[in-house]
């Protein structure tokens, strides 16, 4: 009789899903991240959502925050300062560069804290783990592209004026800018998060290394500045500035397309991400009881 009531009770049962450590490096199923995606929108509306709630101006602060930078360029490096901008008009200048620095920071954000940031979360409820730093990439890409209209504004203006503004065919490349730069953002918070897991120390570097790359990339000044004084070649070992460069050149029609600068930040990315993506799967795998 107990024979029958056991037999019948494991036929009954039937597990929907079965869970097992990873045994490989590198082992991301995309199909199991697809099936997530419903967690990955509510993380997307999560993250544009809760930036702003509860403020007095709410989504105001979109706009806000580029005006004022740019302003505050215009006023030190553009007026005490006296670095030229290349021709371009200073609010131009200055507000596009501001607006890839503001979107390559954000994702860069969004990956170099997230196994440590996260580690409440995924210490109880499975689920992978690139989904939060993909719907942080995701939402950002929101905001960027709500500034965006900002530096359309801007940009009509001082085409009416008279400024020789041109675009460029190659603002159609426009999307590679984007990718290459969200990509090599997400490559390098991966390698960073991967070592934070362990070496708390790397998170008061970082923000230090941020501020030094931002000089070190042509937001300021453009890259003939830099070449004039001899200090090009320094610039071209950050592999962002040749999506910098080509993407203000691609709206203004002033300075060059650097099709170098693009191919070496390609190179730069395959490698980052391959070293990234290995570090990220092995310290996923045992980040908890480290953390």
């Amino acid at each position: 009789m107990d024979t029958k009531n056991n037999t019948t009770t494991n036929t009954q049962e039937q597990w929907t899903a079965i869970l097992e450590p990873r045994k490989k490096f590198m082992q991301f199923n995309l199909k199991e991240m697809w099936d997530y995606r419903d967690l990955f929108s509510i993380y997307v509306r999560r993250n544009i959502v809760t930036v702003y709630k509860q403020t007095v101006l709410g989504l105001a602060w979109f706009f806000i925050s580029p005006i004022f930078t740019t302003i505050m360029y215009m006023f030190v490096f553009g007026g005490l300062a006296g670095i030229s901008t290349g021709g371009v008009p200073q609010a131009v200048f200055y507000l596009s560069g501001i607006l890839m620095w503001n979107y390559f920071n954000a994702c860069f954000g969004q990956n170099s804290n997230v196994l440590a940031a996260n580690a409440g979360i995924f210490g109880k409820v499975y689920f992978p783990r690139l989904i939060i730093p993909l719907a942080g990439m995701t939402s950002s890409l929101v905001t960027f592209g709500i500034q965006l209209l900002l530096l359309i504004v801007v940009y009509v203006y001082y085409v009416i004026t008279g400024a020789p503004l041109c675009p460029r065919w190659e603002l159609l490349m426009f999307p590679v800018y984007l990718i290459l730069l969200a990509l090599t953002a997400m490559s390098w918070g991966m390698i960073i998060s991967s070592m934070t897991v362990k070496y708390r120390d790397l998170n008061m570097l970082v923000g230090f290394g941020m501020s030094l790359l931002m000089y070190a990339t042509p937001i300021i000044y453009p890259m003939s500045i830099a070449a004039n004084k001899n200090y090009g070649w320094v610039l071209k070992l950050n592999p962002l500035s040749g999506i910098f460069e080509s993407w203000r050149y691609s709206i203004t029609g002033i300075g060059q397309m650097d099709w170098m600068g693009l191919l070496y930040c390609t190179g730069c990315l395959v490698v980052t991400m391959f070293i990234g993506l290995l570090l990220f799967s092995k310290a996923e795998r045992n980040f908890i009881d480290t953390v």
